[in-house]
Formats: C-alpha cells, sequence, structure tokens
C-alpha cells in the first residue's frame, strides 16, 4: 500500500488556482519587455476566420428585413417585451444581431470581414452554439439537436441529432440554451501566451452581444451553472476522433433562453440524447509555427470548480441618467459598432455624454445579469478631455460597498472627492489630477496613440484577494468569470460610446504593472503587500473619442454573397 495519500479536492483546487495565478503574473507585460509571443507574423498565412463543421447539415437562416428587424430604442433596450417564438426567424435574428458579420472592408488587395461581437485583433475566437429540446414540428429543418452557429452562412450547422423526449420532462414550451466556445489558436498565432486572457474577454464581448439581441426579442440570457467538462461534453468538444489535426475548442458557458417576464428554471438540464453525432471541424492553420503550451494548461486549470449560480432575476436600475442615445435604433447602434482605429486628438466630449456611459456600467443592470455571481470588476477612469472635469484619475464604484472596498485598497494619499457635476447616485469619485495625462495614456497602453488621443481612458481592475466559491473551496474557474466580466463591460462601453455618436476600441495590450504602480496599486509577483493588503490587478483597458476614419478603407454590406440564390443541397 502506497503512503502517498491522494489529494483532497481542495488541494487539487488549490494547485489548479496556483497555476492561473502564475499563468497571469507570466503573462503580464512590462515596460522592458512584452508577455512571451511570436517572433513573426506571416499575414498571408493566417488561420482561417470560420470555423465550418465539414459533413454537418446547414440549415439556412433568413435575414432581417423591414418587417422583421427590431424597432426599439437604445434607451430601452432592456425593456420587457413580448417574447418572440423560438423559430427560424427569430433565431436567425439573434445570431444576425450578435455573433454574425456586420461588413466586409477592403483596403487595396486585402479584403476581411468585421463582426457585430467585437474580437482582439479581429480574430474572433469565440464559436456559437444553439441547443434545441421540444420544438413544435413546424420547420421540418430545424429539429431538436445540437447546432453550430456559422456566421459567414448564417446558417446552423446541426452537430448532433437528439432522440425523442416526452414533453412532460421539458415541460410545456419549446426550451433552448445558446452555448460559446473559444478557439484559442486563433488569438494564440498572433498573441502568443497572452492569448487566453483575450479569448475570455472575448467570450465577455458575446456574452453582452447575446444578451442585448435576446432583450430586442423579449428574451432573457439565463447563465446555467454547469461544470464546464461536462458542457464540453455535453457540446461533443470531448470528441477527439471528430477533431483530428483540426484546433481543438474550450467550453466557456452556457445559457438558457426564457421569455422575458418568465422566471429563471431552478432545475436541471435535459436528460442526455444524442442519437448521432455529424460532422467533423476544418482546420484552421495548416502549418502552425509556434506553440504555447500554458495555453491549454491555464484552459484545464481554470476549467476546475463549479461555476457560480445564476444572479437573482431581480434586477435594479442603477443610477437614472437620461441617455442621450435615447433616439437611436438599438438594432443600428449594434450594426454600426466597429473598434476605432484612431482618434481625433483634439476632440473634447461633452459631460452629458459620459455620464450614460458610466451609469451604464452599474452592475444591477442588464446586460450584467447575464452573469454570475458578485460583481468583481471595478472601473478606474483617466479623463482626458472632458469638458467640465478636470483631467485626472477617477474611480466609479461597482457593487454594494465598492467605493469603501477600493479606498481600502487604494493609496490613502489620493484625493476621493466627490464630482459634483455628476448626476446623483453615480458612485464616482475623482482620484487626483493630471493634467499631461495624454503621454502617460499613450505609454501605459503599450505606446499606441489611441491612448494619448481618447477623450477618456479606462482600466478595468478585477478583484484578486476573494478566490473562494460559496462552498469555501479555492475556485479556479473565478479567473474566467472576472475576464469575461471584464470583457461584458467593455462590450456596453462599445455600445454606449455608438449610442452616444462616439466611438470606442478595447486595448488588450498594456503595461499591467505600469498601471497599478501609477496608482499605488500594489505589483509585487504575489499582488500583495503588509500595507495595503490584497490587491486589484489590471484585467483590460479601453477607450473612448471621435473615430477618424480611414478613406483608404471600403466597406461593404455582409451578406451580400448570400442575396443570389443559395445552391440546392
Amino acid at each position: 500500500m502506497s503512503d502517498t495519500l491522494a489529494p483532497s479536492p481542495a488541494d487539487s483546487l488549490a494547485d489548479a488556482l496556483r497555476q492561473v495565478q502564475g499563468y497571469h503574473q507570466r503573462t503580464k507585460h512590462h515596460l522592458n519587455a512584452y508577455a512571451r509571443g511570436p517572433e513573426t507574423l506571416d499575414w498571408d498565412a493566417q488561420p482561417s476566420p470560420f470555423r465550418r463543421w465539414i459533413g454537418a447539415d446547414a440549415v439556412p437562416l433568413p435575414l432581417a428585413n423591414a418587417a422583421t428587424e427590431p424597432d426599439a430604442p437604445w434607451s430601452a433596450w432592456a425593456q420587457p417585451r413580448p417574447a418572440q417564438p423560438l423559430d427560424r426567424v427569430h433565431l436567425g435574428l439573434l445570431f444576425e444581431l450578435s455573433l454574425a458579420l456586420a461588413a466586409w472592408k477592403q483596403a487595396g488587395p486585402d479584403r476581411w470581414a468585421v463582426r457585430i461581437n467585437p474580437s482582439s485583433g479581429n480574430l474572433h475566437p469565440t464559436e456559437g452554439w444553439l441547443w434545441l429540446h421540444g420544438l413544435p414540428d413546424t420547420d421540418p429543418e430545424l429539429c431538436d439537436g445540437l447546432y453550430h452557429y456559422a456566421p459567414h452562412a448564417h446558417a446552423l450547422e446541426r452537430r448532433a441529432a437528439f432522440a425523442p423526449l416526452a414533453r412532460a420532462a421539458l415541460g410545456e414550451t419549446a426550451r433552448a440554451w445558446v452555448a460559446l466556445s473559444s478557439i484559442h489558436w486563433r488569438e494564440a498565432w498572433k498573441y502568443g501566451e497572452r492569448a487566453f486572457r483575450y479569448c475570455q474577454l472575448d467570450a465577455g464581448h458575446a456574452i453582452g452581444a447575446l444578451r442585448v439581441a435576446a432583450a430586442l426579442l423579449g428574451w432573457r440570457l439565463v447563465p446555467v451553472a454547469l461544470p464546464l467538462p461536462a458542457l464540453a461534453a455535453r457540446l461533443g468538444l470531448d470528441r477527439n476522433a471528430d477533431f483530428g489535426a483540426a484546433e481543438r475548442e474550450d467550453a466557456d458557458s452556457l445559457f438558457e433562453l426564457l421569455p422575458a417576464d418568465a422566471p429563471a428554471r431552478a432545475g436541471a438540464l435535459p436528460p442526455e440524447r444524442v442519437a448521432a453525432w455529424f460532422g467533423q471541424p476544418n482546420r484552421l492553420d495548416a502549418h502552425p509555427m509556434y506553440r504555447w503550451p500554458v495555453i491549454e494548461e491555464v484552459a484545464r486549470a481554470s476549467a476546475q470548480g463549479m461555476p457560480s449560480p445564476p444572479p437573482s432575476p431581480e434586477m435594479g436600475e442603477g443610477a437614472d441618467v437620461l441617455g442621450v442615445g435615447g433616439k437611436a435604433v438599438a438594432a443600428r447602434v449594434v450594426r454600426q459598432r466597429r473598434s476605432a482605429q484612431r482618434f481625433d486628438a483634439r476632440a473634447c466630449m461633452e459631460a452629458a455624454q459620459l455620464w450614460p456611459v458610466l451609469a451604464a456600467l452599474a452592475p444591477e443592470r442588464a446586460p450584467f445579469d447575464a452573469l454570475a455571481g458578485a460583481p468583481a470588476v471595478q472601473v478606474l477612469l483617466f479623463v482626458h478631455r472632458v469638458e467640465g472635469l478636470a483631467a485626472g484619475a477617477y474611480v466609479l464604484g461597482r457593487g454594494t460597498g465598492a467605493l469603501a472596498r477600493l479606498r481600502g485598497v487604494l493609496p490613502a494619499m489620493l484625493d476621493w472627492d466627490e464630482v459634483p457635476q455628476a448626476p446623483a447616485g453615480l458612485p464616482l469619485r475623482r482620484l487626483a489630477d493630471n493634467p499631461a495625462l495624454a503621454g502617460t495614456l499613450r505609454t501605459l497602453n503599450c505606446h499606441q496613440a489611441l491612448g494619448s488621443d481618447a477623450m477618456l481612458g479606462v482600466a478595468l481592475l478585477a478583484q484578486w484577494d476573494d478566490w473562494c466559491s460559496a462552498d469555501g473551496l479555492p475556485a479556479p474557474h473565478a479567473y474566467r468569470q472576472r475576464l469575461q466580466e471584464a470583457g461584458l463591460i467593455g462590450q456596453v462601453l462599445y455600445l454606449e460610446a455608438e449610442a452616444a455618436g462616439l466611438a470606442g476600441t478595447g486595448i488588450g495590450c498594456f503595461f499591467d504593472d505600469g498601471l497599478h504602480q501609477l496608482i499605488g496599486l500594489p505589483h509585487t509577483a504575489s499582488g500583495m503587500d503588509a500595507q495595503h493588503g490584497a490587491a486589484l490587478q489590471s484585467v483590460y483597458h479601453f477607450t473612448i473619442g471621435r473615430r477618424v476614419e480611414d478613406g483608404r478603407i471600403a466597406s461593404e454590406p455582409p451578406y451580400a454573397h448570400l442575396q443570389a440564390p443559395r445552391p440546392a443541397t
């Protein structure tokens, strides 16, 4: 008999948590050295941007028209409205307003697609899935099963067929779930070891995009607390023989689609009843030049543990601030969202444009009801050119007691002054003035002009001291949740900027500890010191400004290639 005892679940989770925290430290950019990445890029050999399941039947989805396009104003996008049926028309709208193509761009011989959901480097590692049970027999092509969303074709590829199940096992109505997965290689091809961070941020972007699209159809997006290995099995992502040499996918999250006024089901998922699997994934990169084993290691470690349960369906309203984009049509705001490539360095933001942006970040507002667990990401603002506000650093508290906790972590020398111009109820505080902010923001954001030319800079700070789940065990999966929360905040900033007539861009390249040092946060390997206790960690940056268009880039409609009659199958 061996004298070595098997590790306890807590010990295994603690080891996984140390691995996750070690990955985050290892992948920081520093002023004197960047995180490990490829030394060269062959742009002519970059991975295909589209995953397809070869051999799976594709069910085409209709594109929106004047009769089906939602007409709700942006100021009321989250208000309850009658739930649309779970049919091909409205499921098509769900994906068209969340994960579909937004346009084609062309500059000289180069042509590329941009999508509704933003992605670091426009690389799009996020894949969407639809899981249907109990549909009526009104559409023989769309039946119970598991589907992969193919954005280029705007179609659902039938990955699995389900065996019949009695309606009593499902309830009286059809049920649908949406899942997300990530192909890490799409980001790793360009960004190396830091890519896992970007995949999780992009998952947060996609969650926000899906939540807004669902609301416009009268649906809610309710998170389902399913362990990620179990979700991977449900999606067939653990079927090694199907993938062969193709790049693997990693399960990210699962949501049930429910009518906006329906209570969340506190029940189990339907039993697994796959009758047959179909298709094999295409290979995106036939000749990868690098390997980054640490990405798969952190993916496995951060998949351990039980995700947090869904939040309470009762959501508050946050600060009551009239949105300047109130008259804009929500679907148009969603479709026109683009990442700015360049800002007008002289443009100034009106304070009336700023307040709705900040109010929209309150965690008790939609779309943050699509996240499980309490808010764990706080907002540090760098006001550069906003009328009536002094240039400098500000903090926006998110959640009950957030400002008090932040004040206990950040240095005592900061001002913490109230901002008299801010609307009542907005938890905004001025930390310090900094008239020479432009150069600082450019440097912190990897020397990018997007930092110096923006009107407003944002650094999202994730809580780094509490890594325990509700049962008191270490929670390595919380790393994913915090990055996804940051990505969801980024998606809200994108859409609110568009609604205000401005533009935003997410920035994943920043000097982590340089930012921490600037505001007096601990920046040691452990992220802690005796003076300040547990630190926050910067996980995502964002900038808002007035976009400068590049006249060399032409724009084309997203689905002109589908307007011709589809070939017979």
